[in-house]
């Protein structure tokens, strides 16, 4: 039985560190570093906090040549990640039988499982699927809209959640509002307002970025949640840019739908995500495929949201593996991964306001999550970002701007190196 399989409660997360004293030690610390931050002793706390840090950046195998920080986009899974998708394909290699392949069964479910509790969500809730894109088009193909029926989107939507609805508009004969918000918004409010406004009687469905991918902005998602249920309005939320980087609660955000992929902030398995839908609205959203397993008749078999991941042949490896990344986030706590996301990304924000960048994102943690985002002209976006690559050895994003993304396999340091590459290339964008 390989090693992934023998060894399921392992803590791979912090190596060398056996018991779960030590585990609480490292947590502990973590926190004792923060309570110390406002006293004398602040810069040795915060260089023993970063210490900590630098041993969950060591579970990542990426050379200090080349750091990625696009969570936005992609993330490295931890070395314990990695290990589980390959030893499981191997054995799968080995013997692809029936026998062999049953075990991924009880695997899946300790998986979703694990992840459901995190996320504040019951396990038959959770459907998992294969990324964001995919739990967004379920939706979008899902609820029963016809002509006179009008979605209402935001702008900074992605295209799975945005341009989708259009298309689907064509065919079904509804209509779609899109949202505009401030670029630079002072307070909540000024994101709830514009939503408001474009909410009407015919309004069926409210979809929703909880965190921008283009911009950062984070949407007070809980207060937009209650106003459209007053009107009985489905609430769709793409938490591309949210799982895995925030403590997520779906039960009291209070949408009835979410989608997200563990490529991005979760470090997980690539092409596996979720698709939460509220236990309520479940019977009332139709699956986008139906293969060997549904059942069979157009009944369903299946128990609650699994409904939606009848697919046909799955990766079981990185199926088996998302437990394997919500075990390593648990090895930290989402408070803390929350806590260090913020952190990195407030020390960025306040570096690049320090050289003089003109950041998109608003500076504000509650208005904003780990997304951080420079203005530059779009016909500079591919020079600045050939050269912070080539030359400091940070790997970001032309999205929005330049967009750069600390995870909490990033170091201050690291930080601290792109903000030295946008000061010295700052023909590029001031």
């Amino acid at each position: 039985m390989p090693t992934a399989l023998r060894d399921r409660n392992v803590c791979y997360a912090l190596p060398r560190m056996a018991t779960e004293a030590t585990r609480r030690q490292f947590l502990g610390g973590i926190a004792t570093a923060s309570a110390l931050a406002a006293s004398p002793a602040k810069a040795r706390a915060a260089e023993e906090a970063e210490a900590r840090w630098q041993t969950v950046r060591k579970q990542f195998p990426f050379r200090e040549e080349r750091v990625p920080m696009n969570a936005a986009n992609l993330c490295p899974s931890p070395e314990s990640v990695a290990r589980t998708v390959t030893e499981l394909t191997r054995s799968i290699d080995v013997d692809c039988s029936f026998q062999n392949r049953a075990r991924y069964a009880t695997d899946r479910e300790a998986a979703r499982t694990l992840v459901a509790a995190q996320v504040g969500a019951e396990a038959d809730e959770i459907a998992l699927v294969r990324n964001t894109s995919e739990a967004n088009n379920i939706i979008n193909n899902g609820l029963d809209l016809e002509t006179g029926d009008e979605v209402v989107i935001w702008d900074q939507n992605h295209p799975t959640n945005n341009v989708a609805w259009a298309v689907r508009a064509r065919r079904r004969g509804f209509t779609v509002r899109s949202v505009t918000v401030p670029a630079q918004p002072n307070d909540p409010d000024d994101l709830i307002q514009p939503f408001l406004r474009a909410l009407t009687p015919r309004t069926r469905v409210l979809s929703l970025t909880h965190a921008s991918n283009i911009s950062g902005i984070l949407l007070p998602v809980r207060e937009l949640c209650m106003i459209a249920h007053r009107s009985g309005i489905h609430v769709h939320v793409d938490g591309a840019q949210t799982w895995g980087a925030l403590q997520v609660d779906l039960h009291d955000l209070g949408c009835d739908s979410y989608a997200a992929s563990a490529h991005k902030w979760f470090c997980g398995p690539k092409e596996v995500g979720l698709l939460y839908t509220r236990s309520e609205r479940i019977r009332d959203i139709w699956p986008n495929t139906v293969a060997p397993g549904w059942g069979a008749t157009a009944d369903t078999d299946l128990v609650g949201a699994r409904k939606f991941e009848s697919m046909g042949q799955r990766d079981d490896a990185a199926l088996t593996a998302l437990g394997e990344a919500a075990k390593f986030h648990a090895s930290i706590g989402t408070a803390h991964v929350e806590a260090r996301v913020r952190e990195l990304a407030s020390q960025l924000k306040q570096s690049l306001h320090a050289i003089g960048a003109n950041l998109v994102t608003p500076m504000a943690d509650g208005l904003s999550a780990g997304v951080c985002i420079v203005n530059v002209p779009s016909e500079k976006r591919q020079a600045l970002f050939e050269a912070m690559y080539d030359e400091f050895g940070i790997a970001g994003s032309t999205a929005g701007g330049f967009r750069l993304c600390p995870h909490v396999y990033n170091t201050r340091e690291h930080v601290e190196r792109a903000a030295r590459g946008l000061d010295a290339h700052r023909s590029l964008w001031s």
